[in-house]
C-alpha cells in the first residue's frame, strides 16, 4: 500500500520546486513531513481535503502551511487539494450554497436563480495574480456571493476533514491488525511433513 501511495503522490523535488511551496525553503525538508504513518497520513489527507472545499484558490500553499505545524504527511496534504477541480468544483459549490441557505433559514431560490448566481461570480474571467491578490480577490467573490456559500463551505470542509481522518486511521487501524493476526496465524500453522509408506 505504501509503494502505491509513494507512486501518486508527488516526490519531494517536485514539491521544492512548485511555485506555491518553493518559498517555504528548507523547511520542506523536515523529515517528518515525508513519514508514512497513520498519523500523517490521514492528518495530510483531512488537511489537504479541508482547504481544498474551503477556498478556491490557494489551497496548496495553505494546506502545505498547516501540514508543517502540525506534521502532517506533506504531499498527502497538497494532493488531496485536488478534490476540488474543473469537474467537481461547480456541485461542490453549489452544494455547499443550498447548505448554507438551508442552515440560516434564507428564503429558497429556484436551480436557475442558484445557479445564475454562482455562475457570475465564481467563474469570472481568471486574471495573472499573485498568490496574494489571487487569495484576497477570492475572497471578494465569495463575500459578494453572501453568508450561504460561506456557511455552507465551511461546514462541508469541516465535516468532510473530521470524517476523514477518523475514517483513515480507523482502516489503518484495522489494516495493521489484520496483518498481524494474519502473520500469527501464518507462524501457528506447523509445516506439513512427508508421510512415509511402510513396505
Amino acid at each position: 500500500m505504501k509503494k502505491r501511495l509513494k507512486a501518486w503522490l508527488p516526490t519531494p523535488e517536485t514539491l521544492r520546486t512548485n511555485r506555491w511551496l518553493r518559498w517555504m525553503g528548507p523547511t520542506l525538508q523536515h523529515p517528518r513531513l515525508w513519514h508514512f504513518s497513520r498519523k500523517g497520513i490521514a492528518m495530510g489527507l483531512a488537511l489537504g481535503i479541508f482547504f481544498g472545499l474551503l477556498i478556491p484558490v490557494a489551497q496548496m500553499p495553505l494546506a502545505a502551511a498547516a501540514a508543517v505545524v502540525l506534521r502532517a504527511n506533506l504531499p498527502m496534504a497538497v494532493a488531496s487539494t485536488l478534490i476540488t477541480n474543473p469537474v467537481t468544483f461547480g456541485p461542490v459549490y453549489y452544494g455547499a450554497y443550498h447548505l448554507g441557505k438551508a442552515i440560516l433559514g434564507h428564503p429558497p431560490v429556484s436551480e436557475a436563480q442558484a445557479s445564475a448566481f454562482l455562475d457570475k461570480t465564481l467563474k469570472e474571467p481568471a486574471v495573472e495574480l499573485g498568490m496574494g491578490e489571487q487569495f484576497l480577490q477570492s475572497l471578494r467573490r465569495l463575500a459578494t456571493v453572501g453568508k450561504p456559500l460561506v456557511v455552507g463551505l465551511a461546514i462541508l470542509a469541516t465535516l468532510s476533514g473530521i470524517l476523514v481522518y477518523f475514517l483513515i486511521s480507523a482502516i489503518w487501524t484495522l489494516r495493521v491488525r489484520w496483518s498481524r493476526a494474519k502473520r500469527l496465524r501464518d507462524r501457528a500453522v506447523p509445516p506439513a511433513t512427508p508421510t512415509t509408506k511402510t513396505p
